[in-house]
Formats: C-alpha cells, sequence, structure tokens
C-alpha cells in the first residue's frame, strides 16, 4: 500500500472508520470474509446477517437490529434464504434513505444475466467470489483499497437510516 493509501486510510478512520454490512447465508464465506479483514488488518466493524429479510431489519433498524449503525458500505450475496439478494438490492434502491450506501454484488454466480440484473438494479460493484483462499483475501484487499481507502462516500452515508 503507498504512502497516500495510507494516510488516506487513517484520515477516513479519523473521521470515523464506515461500518461494513455483509450478507451472507454461508457460514463458511462469513468465515471467510471475517479472516480476510484479520489478515489484511482492516479495522473496519464487519456486521453480519445471513438472509435478505435480516438485512432489511438491520437496514431499517427494526426488532434485534434497532441500534445498528447506517453502513457505509453493504456486500450482498444473491442467492440468499426468505429474501433474494435481487430485491434486498431493489430494496435498498428505490428507497431514498437508504439509495446512497454503495452496494457490492459479492456473489459465486458469474453469470452474465446476474450482472446484468445486477446493474439494472443499481448495484455500484459486481465481484464473482473466488473459489481459492488466496485469490478471495486478494479480492477483500482490492475492495478494502478501493471502497474503504480510496473512495470518497457522501456525508449521507454515516446518518442514520431514521
Amino acid at each position: 500500500m503507498t504512502l497516500a493509501m495510507t494516510e488516506r486510510r487513517e484520515r477516513r478512520r479519523g473521521g470515523g472508520a464506515i461500518d461494513v454490512l455483509l450478507v451472507e447465508d454461508n457460514p463458511g464465506d462469513q468465515d471467510l470474509t471475517r479472516e480476510a479483514f484479520k489478515m489484511g488488518k482492516i479495522t473496519n466493524t464487519l456486521h453480519i446477517v445471513d438472509d435478505g429479510e435480516k438485512a432489511m431489519e438491520f437496514l431499517y433498524k427494526q426488532g434485534q437490529y434497532k441500534d445498528a449503525p447506517r453502513p457505509g458500505i453493504i456486500l450482498l450475496d444473491l442467492n440468499l434464504p426468505r429474501k433474494d439478494g435481487r430485491e434486498v438490492l431493489a430494496e435498498i434502491k428505490q428507497d431514498a434513505s437508504l439509495k446512497t450506501i454503495p452496494v457490492v454484488v459479492l456473489t459465486t454466480s458469474d453469470s452474465d444475466k446476474d450482472i446484468l440484473t445486477s446493474y439494472e438494479l443499481s448495484a455500484n460493484c459486481y465481484l464473482t467470489k473466488p473459489v481459492e483462499l488466496d485469490s478471495f483475501l486478494d479480492a477483500i484487499q482490492v475492495l478494502e483499497q478501493f471502497w474503504l481507502t480510496l473512495v470518497r462516500l457522501p456525508a449521507s452515508s454515516n446518518r442514520s437510516a431514521d
């Protein structure tokens, strides 16, 4: 990482590190993401929900998530129980209080249809999960360097969704 990237990361941390919401039903992929954050020394708080309905409850601060922070970025799997990732993405991007949160689709699907649908629903990025551990760790590092270090997120990303 360059000195400039380190400085930007530190400035962002100084301004309050953003919370990351991972919407992933596979426990193995949840663990891989936690491990990638740990190995990459990513200090942003990672919140994990395992289905689409819980994702929306988290974002709307309902039920057990009434004190949930507003995430600065969402990592979203497409194939989820209870409410599909495509439905979650559509709901987020149609809601004026949520649509400015960047959504990175992080899924095993490399289907052209899924890629097109995700972008039509206003996904900010689409990444196919690498199968190999080292490749997955590299992908999370790139995500961190881009979304959590380089990109300037709107001030509304830090505001409450209430």
